[in-house]
C-alpha cells in the first residue's frame, strides 16, 4: 500500500490537467490572437521554450508529489515562471483588450504563470502553498476553461466571434474577482479569511450561472448558418 496515496493521486491528476492546459494554450492562444485582433500581427514563439516546458512540467509534478516543500520544486517552478513569462510577452499585442474572448485567455495564462511564482514564494519565504494551488485551479483550469467554452460555443454554432454576447465580459470579470478574493485578499487581510472564501465562492457561482443562462439557449439551438450541428 502507498502511504498518502489519495493525496498523491489527486495532485498528480491536478498537475496533469495544468500540463495539458499549457500544451493546449501554446496551440490556441497565439492562433486565436493573430486571427482575432482585427489587424495583421505575427506573434513570437520560441521553439526552445516549446521543447523545454513539457519536460520541466513533468519534472515539477514529480518533485511536487514527492516533496512539495523541497528546493527542487521551487527551482523548477522558477524556471517555468521565467519561460512562460517570456512566452506571454511574445504573444502580447494591445488589440486583445478590445476582444473579451481574447483577453480572457491571456489573463488566464498570465495568472497560471503567476501561480509558479507563488509556488517559489511558498518554498523560499513561507507563503501558504495553497495560494499557488488555488491560482492554478481558478485561473489555469477555471478561467481558461470558461474562456474556451465561451469561444468554441459561438464558433461551433456558426456565430460571429467578433460580436460575442455582451454578458461574456461580465462572466469573465466575475471569475477574475473570484481569483482576487481567493488568493490576494487572504494574503493581504488574513483576519477576514472566511469572508473572502464565501465571496469568492459566490463570484464563481455567479460567473458560471451567467454562462449557463447566456449559452444554454445557444447550445440547444440549431446553428444559425444552417450547417449541420
Amino acid at each position: 500500500m502507498i502511504d498518502d496515496g489519495e493525496r498523491l493521486g489527486l495532485y498528480v491528476g491536478f498537475y496533469m490537467i495544468i500540463t495539458l492546459v499549457l500544451i493546449m494554450a501554446r496551440r490556441v492562444i497565439p492562433f486565436f490572437t493573430e486571427r482575432g485582433v482585427g489587424y495583421s500581427v505575427t506573434l513570437k514563439n520560441y521553439r526552445w521554450i516549446d521543447l523545454s516546458i513539457p519536460p520541466l512540467m513533468v519534472a515539477f509534478v514529480v518533485a511536487e508529489v514527492a516533496d512539495a516543500g523541497h528546493l527542487l520544486s521551487a527551482v523548477l517552478a522558477g524556471a517555468l515562471l521565467l519561460l512562460n513569462s517570456i512566452r506571454l510577452v511574445g504573444w502580447y499585442t494591445s488589440g486583445i483588450w478590445r476582444k473579451p474572448l481574447l483577453w480572457v485567455l491571456h489573463v488566464a495564462y498570465m495568472l497560471l504563470t503567476l501561480a509558479f511564482g507563488l509556488k517559489v514564494a511558498s518554498v523560499l519565504w513561507g507563503l501558504s502553498p495553497f495560494l499557488a494551488v488555488h491560482t492554478f485551479a481558478l485561473a489555469g483550469i477555471g478561467l481558461m476553461t470558461l474562456g474556451m467554452m465561451a469561444r468554441v460555443s459561438l464558433g461551433h454554432t456558426g456565430r460571429d466571434l467578433s460580436e460575442p454576447p455582451p454578458q461574456v465580459q461580465w462572466m469573465f470579470l466575475l471569475l477574475c474577482i473570484a481569483i482576487v478574493l481567493r488568493v490576494l485578499l487572504p494574503l493581504l487581510f488574513p483576519a477576514h479569511y472566511p469572508l473572502w472564501i464565501i465571496l469568492s465562492q459566490l463570484s464563481w457561482i455567479l460567473s458560471f450561472a451567467l454562462f449557463a443562462l447566456c449559452y444554454i439557449p445557444i447550445l440547444v439551438s440549431s446553428r444559425i448558418d444552417g450547417r449541420p450541428g
